[in-house]
């Protein structure tokens, strides 16, 4: 990664003060469905496939984006957090949430970054030690500003050199626990319950035919919904594929070797994945087992950054580079307004449950019977080679390696990650 040594933190951390505390969101309108509103409009639907771009880090937000190749708006979201048994909904009510933060919340911010109490400076010239360089950023859940870059190519893809026919409706939902979505009050909202709640929601906007896609916890979501089948999913893309055999699956929760015969791209996805988990999962084990420990991330926006911060090395160095002045698909504002709505929205512990909802692996092969479509960016966590994919998934209908871009592929490539939703999901219209 290039050479930090030029920053001083504090004058830098500052200068981030400032810009959080000037942060207003750029989001207009978003959805949300609340008790006793008005009924949903009707409106106009001339195509039946429909893509849920599901992120992680995402779940009852959507922006109001207007589709200029003659689709229908982006829509709405729905708030789902408060219903036991989202089969069993009477409400299929959808009105508009207007975001609105107040003065008070940013010179609170503000006041807390500049009373932040330092450590003594690290003892090594990289990351080795944890975060080297706090940088207010976000990166493990993801959010709906990772998502908003995407909105334009798959609604208007003709500006992208693309056909009209390739046009989505596009639902953008924040998970439970998430940005502007409720904080689940019971236990119980694993990936397969919100997975449950997506068809539900799906069903209220009226869709009766539509297509998922998730990376990071957005992909254990849409695996999960993959799973369920339900008859109105046709497909599914994501760009963290669950790939890996029981063998390998077994070596890797032991801390043995690999298994025996594996090729060369298989045996490198097994050592990235063994990396990953013994130098840069320290976060995911607190969140699977203690996230409600994490009691600074809600009280300190410096050790939320740091928190956030500190995924994978990849991305860490992405946003280095970005507040070096030399973004790599990440700006500086990027990262500003995702750490941001983490911050105001007071949801860093509630995002972190879902981890300890979650048993599942995102590595583990997943034997997904649906059409399904990969890509897979080379910054990733892993590279999922086609020999596991083909067995995890039986209706591989597209598997594509791309030359650029990272575990956050929408937020960093978003051009080229629509180009590869719109390649999996051309064959299904």
């Amino acid at each position: 990664m290039p050479a930090m040594n030029t920053f001083d933190r504090r004058d830098f951390l500052r200068s981030a003060a400032i810009a959080l505390a000037a942060t207003q969101f750029g989001i207009p309108c978003l959805a949300h469905a609340q008790p006793l509103s008005t009924p949903i409009q009707s409106r106009e639907n001339s195509m039946t496939d429909v893509t849920d771009v599901t992120d992680v880090t995402d779940v009852t937000d959507v922006t109001d984006v207007t589709d200029v190749t003659d689709v229908t708006d982006v829509t709405d979201v729905t708030d789902v957090t408060d219903v036991t048994d989202v089969t069993d909904v009477t409400d299929v009510s959808i009105s508009p949430f207007t975001v609105n933060i107040p003065e008070e919340a940013l010179v609170d911010l503000s006041g807390r970054i500049a009373a932040t109490r330092w450590p003594t400076r690290e003892l090594v010239a990289d990351d080795s030690q944890g975060v080297r360089l706090v940088i207010v950023t976000h990166g493990w859940p993801g959010s709906i500003i990772e998502q908003l870059k995407i909105i334009d190519p798959l609604t208007n893809p003709t500006a992208y050199g693309a056909s009209a026919s390739d046009a989505f409706h596009l639902v953008i939902p924040s998970i439970p626990g998430y940005g502007f979505s409720d904080q689940p009050i019971t236990t119980g909202w694993d990936p397969a319950h919100i997975a449950n709640a997506w068809i539900a929601l799906m069903g209220r906007l009226g869709y009766t035919q539509f297509v998922a896609q998730g990376g990071d916890v957005g992909a254990i979501i849409t695996h999960a919904m993959a799973k369920q089948a339900p008859p109105q999913l046709l497909g599914m893309h994501t760009n963290l594929p669950g790939t890996g055999p029981p063998d390998v699956a077994m070596a890797l929760g032991s801390g043995g070797p690999p298994p025996p015969g594996l090729s060369d791209d298989e045996l490198r996805a097994y050592q990235q994945v063994k990396d990953f988990g013994a130098k840069r999962s320290s976060y995911s084990v607190e969140m699977r087992t203690r996230p409600q420990t994490l009691y600074g991330l809600v009280d300190s926006p410096i050790g939320l950054a740091s928190w956030i911060l500190d995924h994978d090395g990849r991305s860490y160095q992405l946003i280095a580079q970005a507040f070096d002045g030399h973004p790599g698909g990440l700006t500086r504002d990027d990262v500003l307004d995702n750490i941001t709505l983490y911050w105001l929205t007071s949801t860093a512990v509630s995002s972190a449950r879902l981890y300890w909802e979650n048993k599942s692996s995102p590595f583990n092969a997943v034997n997904v019977s649906i059409p399904a479509g990969l890509s897979v960016f080379p910054d990733e966590i892993y590279q999922a080679p086609r020999s596991w994919a083909e067995r995890a998934y039986q209706n591989l209908i597209y598997f594509n390696q791309v030359d650029k871009g990272g575990h956050f592929a929408a937020w960093e490539q978003p051009e080229l990650f629509a180009s590869e939703v719109r390649a999996t999901f051309r064959s299904l219209r």
